[in-house]
């Protein structure tokens, strides 16, 4: 599946934002120019050779800022990525098997989930367990997860009237031999786009909080701290959201945009564009050479 989406050109974007993303959060603190919490005098300062980005009204570094930054925002989206695949995928595919009772409990669990404000309810949860972005990541991607409960359980229940997941139950195999020999492979793909769709929910969720001032305690850097720290002095630095900003709208962008190329290069749609690329090469192959004009 990976060469296939690196073979599609919106796929090779989207992994290339996205790996430099990730860079970014590996070593953005290691490629400070500045230290990030170091205030100065010269506060609101323009863009110049010292300060490529300026300075906010407290005379920080706002390249050194954004850079060191980067870390909160991508590691708290994968926590709400991860913790919705773990909680959603597995009682998605185990409520197709384990009987009425457990399909019918977490069916209504889904259902509440899904009716509960899951940003309102990060607050809810950071006033109670204390200012922390884990414990509010953790907790959204609880309420995120009935997106992957029902994306697995739908891929399951087509995957479980097959005729080799049947004549395996006949045989005698147990539900983890199945779910592991035939049921995850066809489920992957499906879960896999979601994946990547959550991972831009992520960001939205970990740049609305820390936009608000919830889950970083100050003066932590973060994009969405920047990003309301900006607007305040809008009439001095005009240019100075657009940083913060452009980073987390292109993250987001190229992950719906991965999802959309593994959507495209996953099932049905997927063995139709290798089938056309394989008659396009024999097509080719069978045309030969281009002849060359002789004397």
């Amino acid at each position: 599946m990976v060469r296939r989406i690196l073979a599609l050109t919106s796929g090779r974007i989207a992994v290339a934002i996205l790996a430099v993303i990730a860079l970014l959060a590996v070593f953005g603190p290691l490629l400070a120019p500045q230290n990030p919490l170091a205030t100065g005098d010269n506060t609101l300062a323009a863009v110049s050779g010292a300060h490529w980005l300026g300075t906010d009204h407290l005379g920080r570094d706002v390249l050194s800022r954004l850079l060191d930054g980067s870390r909160v925002s991508v590691l708290g989206s994968l926590e709400v990525a991860l913790m919705a695949l773990v909680v959603g995928a597995i009682p998605g595919i185990l409520s197709v098997y384990l009987g009425r009772a457990f399909e019918w409990l977490t069916l209504r669990l889904a259902d509440t989930l899904v009716a509960l404000p899951f940003l309102l309810f990060a607050v809810a949860v950071i006033a109670l367990l204390g200012n922390g972005i884990t414990q509010a990541m953790l907790v959204t991607g609880a309420l995120v997860s009935p997106l992957f409960y029902r994306v697995a359980r739908a891929a399951t229940l087509a995957v479980a009237r097959s005729p080799y997941v049947e004549a395996s139950l006949i045989a005698g195999a147990s539900i983890g031999w199945i779910v592991r020999r035939h049921v995850w492979i066809k489920v992957l793909p499906p879960i896999a786009v979601a994946l990547a769709q959550t991972i831009g929910v992520g960001f939205i969720i970990v740049s609305s909080l820390t936009f608000l001032g919830i889950g970083v305690e100050p003066p932590a850097p973060t994009w969405g701290g920047l990003l309301a720290s900006d607007l305040g002095y809008l009439s001095h630095r005009p240019w100075a959201p657009l940083a913060p900003a452009l980073l987390i709208t292109v993250t987001v962008w190229a992950s719906n945009l991965l999802a959309d190329a593994i959507r495209d290069v996953s099932g049905e749609a997927g063995r139709a564009l290798v089938n056309n690329r394989k008659a396009r090469a024999n097509r080719l192959d069978k045309a030969g050479p281009v002849p060359t004009g002789g004397a």
